[in-house]
């Protein structure tokens, strides 16, 4: 898989942009703020219809356009190939004013190859992963942090995640809203059946894709990190669903985040069955709470290098490392579910890593269809990975070859 043609329109800083991309490496070159990370950005939102930027999607409309108040189009368009057929996908992000008081609102459309649809039956279609300093927050930041990672990692490989996902959602601000009127001592409690059947049927979906997926993408990382750590550090991925479906031994009420625990027997039925009967056994807490306390939504995964958790105990040069190894992992794993390679995007990573980690990264992309770096340093590249490589320069929203 890779991208053949790129065109932006008012997205950011580039109010008009029309590329023609080559398969293989890329080096977007220029200064800080120059638009290299926006290139990046469009691109990723093509794949996940989310920036890594930002989650409202009104940030990365010019400014500009945005600030006149008339109808403003962000347009951003991909022509790629997968499995030798050539697509086209388009987003749309139209701020159009509304009422008398400046009111703007956004609404955002969706295409592929000529035909609207809902962001959950395209995505997954165009795939790509991109690896950013900043998301060392998936490691140290917090849970929604982590589940937003699993979230768009899923949606890209899973066809019916984004769309599950989203009724689970939905269900959960129904039944939280039922729960606070049930609190302030409004409705019966007869109607938190339906919210339960529905929360616990989505729920036990998503928790089963999270299972296998996590379990898939440890196997790879830990196999990448062994490598990068020269067999010095073995990685685990712990997942801590907030409804566990596994019994905890002995009538623990937890177990140590160092357990290694394997979940991959469990089936969908018995995740259901076992959450709704937690949900009814938590009834009377959460009335009192006014708000749902299990589920996916509370969900947490760790990242442990010999058990130690990375997110409190890790240095800079392990929770590095660490990512580095999860981004290759997802890498593999969307190249395992999908047969293609995702697009790899990469902003300013080798200034990140040392000598060794960095001829470490460029041989494991070595294989792939086509990766963009954005650096403002070529130094940091080996002279021959440059040579083979595409260069181009961005300056001011510009885009041009070296």
């Amino acid at each position: 898989m890779f991208l053949k043609h790129l065109s932006l329109t008012n997205f950011r800083k580039f109010t008009r942009l029309d590329l023609d991309l080559p398969q293989g490496v890329i080096l977007l070159t220029g200064g800080n703020a120059q638009g290299k990370t926006t290139l990046l950005e469009a691109i990723y939102f093509l794949a996940a219809f989310t920036s890594f930027q930002t989650h409202a999607d009104r940030q990365i409309v010019n400014l500009e356009e945005a600030k006149k108040g008339s109808l403003t189009v962000t347009r951003l368009v991909a022509e790629f190939q997968r499995e030798k057929r050539r697509h086209r996908l388009e987003v749309r992000l139209i701020l159009e004013p509304v009422g008398v008081l400046n009111g703007q609102r956004l609404r955002k459309e969706i295409l592929l190859d000529g035909v609207k649809k809902p962001a959950g039956d395209v995505l997954g279609q165009f795939n790509a992963v991109i690896f950013v300093p900043q998301m060392s927050q998936i490691i140290e930041g917090a849970p929604e942090e982590r589940r937003r990672y699993l979230n768009l990692a899923l949606a890209q490989s899973v066809p019916a995640y984004a769309r599950v996902l989203g009724e689970y959602n939905q269900a959960l601000t129904q039944r939280n809203a039922l729960l606070k009127a049930l609190s302030e001592g409004l409705g019966g409690r007869d109607q938190l059946e339906v919210w339960d059947e529905a929360l616990s049927r989505l729920g036990a979906q998503i928790i089963l894709w999270r299972i296998g997926a996590i379990q898939r993408i440890e196997h790879l990382a830990a196999r990448v990190h062994h490598e990068l750590t020269h067999g010095t550090e073995i990685l685990r991925l712990a997942y801590e669903p907030a409804y566990d479906p596994l019994p905890k031994p002995n009538g623990q009420l937890g177990l140590r985040m160092n357990t290694v625990v394997d979940r991959s027997h469990l089936e969908l039925d018995e995740i259901q069955s076992g959450f709704r009967a937690r949900l009814k056994e938590l009834r009377n807490e959460e009335i009192a709470r006014g708000v749902t306390t299990i589920g996916p939504h509370r969900d947490e995964l760790r990242f442990l290098a010999n058990d130690i958790d990375l997110g409190d105990y890790g240095s800079r040069g392990q929770i590095r490392t660490a990512l580095l190894a999860l981004k290759l992992a997802e890498v593999n794993w969307l190249k395992e579910r999908s047969g293609e390679w995702p697009v790899i995007l990469l902003d300013e990573v080798m200034a990140e890593l040392d000598l060794q980690r960095r001829a470490d990264l460029l041989k494991y992309i070595g294989g792939s269809e086509q990766a963009l770096f954005t650096t403002t340093d070529l130094k940091l590249f080996a002279p021959e990975f440059v040579e083979k490589a595409e260069v181009w320069k961005v300056e001011s929203g510009r885009v041009e070859k070296a």
